[in-house]
């Protein structure tokens, strides 16, 4: 099984092109006193922010741009400990691999929670799509553990991608509503058929994944 320390880190996106000199850029500016610590509770508090907006919307949709501004500030917090770490040769990789991910799954169930806590998106939706997350985030730990290689990107989406969705569905939601759209026998929502379409492409990912993988481990760790 290979070190935690020793372990490759994949992260191919639309995004990384763009995203990864950003972050280089503004690491590289920030002061002494911003440590990575710090960084990843502003990440927490930007998910607490979305929590708070989603559940707020049930008073006025205006909330959903406070949601969107959640999203950034847990953008720039989780995307930028690791990179301060980097920048300036102070990673702790077992400690920074440990937190890291703990406070992830956290924030991700504030985000799915404090959605399924507003008038957008059934709340039993809500929590399927927090489940095909987190069971996705496993296998991404058990792939870390087995291969060596920590892979948090799949098919050009990442966590970057997966903010852009959200603000792009706040976005479209606050300007055109969230009409009821019929399917066969189904009347839902726009944000709830895209909590739909969400949870499909995630039990596709984790499904293929840990399939794929398992073929390879077979292969690779035959019977004696």
């Amino acid at each position: 099984m290979p070190d935690i320390e020793s372990h490759k880190r994949v992260l191919d996106t639309f995004t990384g092109p763009i995203e990864k000199p950003a972050l280089r850029w503004m690491a590289a500016r920030l002061p002494a006193w911003v440590t990575p610590d710090i960084v990843t509770i502003i990440g927490v508090f930007g998910a607490i922010v979305v929590f708070f907006s989603y559940w707020l919307t049930n008073l006025n949709p205006a909330f959903l741009w406070l949601a969107t501004l959640g999203f950034v500030i847990n953008w720039f917090g989780d995307s930028m400990d690791g990179t301060l770490a980097r920048i300036r040769h102070i990673e702790r990789p077992k400690y920074g691999f440990y937190i890291d991910h703990s406070v992830d799954a956290y924030n991700e169930i504030l985000i799915f929670v404090g959605l399924g806590l507003s008038p957008y998106v059934r709340f039993d939706l809500a929590c399927l799509a927090l489940i095909g997350y987190l069971l996705l985030s496993i296998l991404v730990y058990l792939r870390t553990c087995v291969k060596g290689e920590f892979t948090i990107s799949y098919g050009k989406l990442g966590p970057t991608e997966a903010r852009l969705v959200a603000i792009a569905a706040n976005t479209i939601v606050f300007f055109m509503g969230n009409p009821v759209v019929g399917l066969f026998s189904f009347q839902l929502s726009v944000f709830d058929w895209l909590a739909i379409l969400i949870i499909i492409v995630f039990l596709i990912i984790c499904s293929s994944t840990t399939y794929i993988q398992a073929r390879i481990l077979a292969n690779s760790d035959p019977r004696r």
